[in-house]
């Protein structure tokens, strides 16, 4: 399966579960008991932020569960963190790994099958797992600002050939899925001249940090000239900010696509209502909160 995306005008689209009367006639009446919610959790990256809140608001509404988060730092955090946990973790489902992890995750033997119906999923890729159920996608980029870079770079090529006083920050691929993300572009895109353009590219790398978050801060922050992100992130500062200056380098070798995923973990004593949580997700009630809160392109219908 090959997720490298060539040819795509993806810039016009737009990177926790476990805490799931009686009438006696003649005799004093009983007080009234109802059942505590089933608890459940999900684990993710900043479950503040992004669709969490809605996905938990809009799921409860129609169970009788209530349903907490366990955050983790990145999606591959929230990987190792259940591994080191085990079967004592707390979380039911893991929200946020992708198709770059999902056979390094299916082989750690901690998630369950998930018996969700995906014939309606429409993605830019091949997918099929039984362990994991995909919820939406987008693309990585190099984001830049447009007020201080006319001309960015339009491929690996030409980020080769920038001067070295032009800086760029990137995350670990060890702990970032972008990270991982940029290595599987360029070897997709490049192939065997992949090492070599790692080596031209190297002087331009200001730093590489261990997420996400810390290389788009050193961006805003004026301390690179172009970062790691998504084809999506324009579109934030666009919403949230009404700040248009922030572009996304369209490279010619195409863009990488990131296919996110859930799973519910061997672990859990909620399966059943993990597996009613992963339905939720791809129906059109969760799937319409993924364009306006997690700024990615759903997996299916949102109405």
């Amino acid at each position: 399966m090959s997720c490298f995306q060539g040819e795509r005008n993806v810039f016009s689209k737009k990177s926790d579960l476990r805490r799931l009367w009686a009438f006696q006639p003649l005799l004093p009446q009983q007080p009234h008991k109802t059942s505590p919610p089933s608890p459940f959790t999900l684990m993710m990256a900043l479950p503040q932020i992004g669709p969490g809140p809605q996905l938990k608001a809009g799921f409860e509404a129609n169970c009788d569960c209530e349903v907490d988060f366990v955050g983790a730092d990145s999606s591959i955090g929230a990987l190792r963190k259940a591994q080191l946990e085990g079967p004592g973790t707390k979380a039911d489902i893991i929200l946020g790994l992708d198709t770059s992890v999902a056979a390094e995750a299916k082989n750690t033997e901690l998630f369950t099958d998930h018996n969700v119906d995906l014939s309606t999923l429409d993605l830019p890729v091949d997918y099929t797992s039984n362990q994991f159920v995909p919820f939406d996608y987008g693309y990585f980029a190099f984001v830049y600002d447009s007020s201080k870079i006319e001309t960015p770079p339009s491929s690996f090529e030409e980020l080769a050939a920038m001067d070295e006083d032009f800086k760029i920050a990137i995350q670990d691929p060890r702990s970032s899925t972008p990270g991982l993300g940029l290595v599987l572009w360029m070897q997709t895109a490049k192939g065997d001249q992949a090492d070599e353009l790692w080596a031209d590219i190297a002087p331009n790398i200001l730093t590489v940090t261990k997420g996400w978050s810390e290389a788009y801060s050193l961006f805003l922050e004026g301390e690179v000239d172009m970062v790691l992100s998504y084809t999506s992130s324009p579109s934030y500062h666009r919403i949230a900010e009404e700040e248009d200056k922030y572009l996304a380098a369209q490279f010619e070798e195409g863009h990488y696509v990131q296919v996110e995923l859930a799973g519910i973990l061997e672990s859990s004593d909620q399966k059943e209502l993990a597996s009613d949580f992963l339905s939720f997700l791809v129906s059109q009630g969760g799937q319409k909160n993924h364009p306006d809160h997690q700024l990615d392109v759903p997996c299916g219908t949102i109405g």
